[in-house]
């Protein structure tokens, strides 16, 4: 019993770093004031930042409003299914016009699907995807940076090749538009692949709702921080380091983004999201997450949670894709990771 004080000691040291940090996470995603400052600091940045609320609030988000309120009670109200608004011997004899009248009210609704709101859809998140890089760019001028800005190593080996990654991000030429085009494809195809791992893991028994919620989480998150880490040229492994070693921190920064859309069906919670999402984007570029994280540290003496390899099984099936491109390409990618 005694032997196992000190295991116990440890990780119960470990869970409150572990809480502590994605309370720090929670607390960096809700400082919403900072939206205020940047907006008011940048009249590019407010007017993309309305464009956003336009689109998807006011025109989708609005359209599903009026369809569920407006249209719908109108059709059930012009083609009622309901049995109880006739007299049983007419609901008797109009029993099929009823069912008929409830195949074209339901082709309707889905003909307003088809031509309304999925191309809506597929507009809004095109347009809304360039309005986010445009938001990061804007927010990050209005910060007054202009230059790019590292994270903070999270062991001793990532400051002594802190130069080399640097020399690398920095190559001229063809040499650096292929390092470029590399990396890229890598963080497409990883990015890629861990969606389908968090909406696999929706179907898993029991605890596939907390796997889905923990996992959209570290995804939005990282979606947030990553328009940051592009503008300040944070090389792509040295961000999934950062990322990985402080695991619970960015834990916490996307829970409220997943607790807005995780009740709402699809559509609705795809509208919510690109509203949402451009706010927190714009917390992230205004986040002190490394100073934050750092002082952590430092209070803990150094002595951090460890690297959780979440992105270990999309980056197993990356590599797999990557291997079947050509040899230059692959070595291209293998001596970017290396970096």
């Amino acid at each position: 019993m005694e032997a196992s004080k000190p295991l116990m000691k440890h990780y119960s040291a470990k869970l409150k770093q572990a809480t502590l940090l994605w309370l720090e996470g929670f607390r960096e995603a809700c400082c919403l004031h900072r939206v205020v400052i940047l907006c008011y600091r940048s009249r590019e940045l407010l007017i993309r930042t309305g464009q956003c609320f336009l689109l998807n609030g006011f025109i989708f988000l609005g359209s599903m409003f009026v369809l569920n309120r407006v249209v719908v009670p109108m059709l059930h109200w012009i083609l009622p299914d309901q049995s109880s608004q006739f007299s049983s011997q007419i609901a008797l004899s109009l029993g099929c016009i009823l069912k008929f009248y409830s195949i074209i009210r339901h082709g309707l609704i889905q003909l307003f699907y088809v031509f309304w709101f999925y191309p809506l859809y597929v507009f809004s998140l095109i347009l809304s995807n360039i309005w986010y890089n445009d938001i990061a760019k804007f927010g990050f001028a209005a910060m007054g940076r202009s230059g790019p800005s590292g994270v903070e190593p999270s062991s001793p080996s990532e400051s002594i090749t802190a130069k080399s990654t640097i020399h690398t991000k920095r190559l001229a030429g063809l040499g650096g538009v292929v390092v470029g085009i590399a990396e890229q494809v890598y963080s497409v195809l990883l990015l890629s692949f861990f969606f389908l791992e968090v909406f696999a893991t929706g179907f898993v028994p029991y605890v596939g709702k907390v796997l889905n919620f923990l996992l959209l989480s570290w995804m939005y998150a990282y979606y947030c921080f990553e328009y940051k880490w592009n503008i300040s040229e944070v090389a792509l492994e040295k961000r999934l380091d950062f990322f990985e070693s402080n695991w619970a921190f960015f834990a916490g920064f996307g829970s409220p983004c997943v607790l807005a859309i995780f009740l709402f069906s699809p559509l609705v919670s795809y509208g919510v999201m690109a509203i949402l999402f451009p706010l927190f984007v714009l917390t992230a570029t205004g986040s002190g997450a490394e100073q934050d994280i750092s002082f952590q540290r430092r209070k803990w003496k150094g002595v951090g949670l460890g690297r959780l390899p979440i992105f270990y099984a999309a980056d197993t099936l990356s590599l797999r894709v990557l291997s079947l491109l050509p040899l230059e390409h692959q070595d291209q990618i293998q001596d970017n990771k290396a970096h």
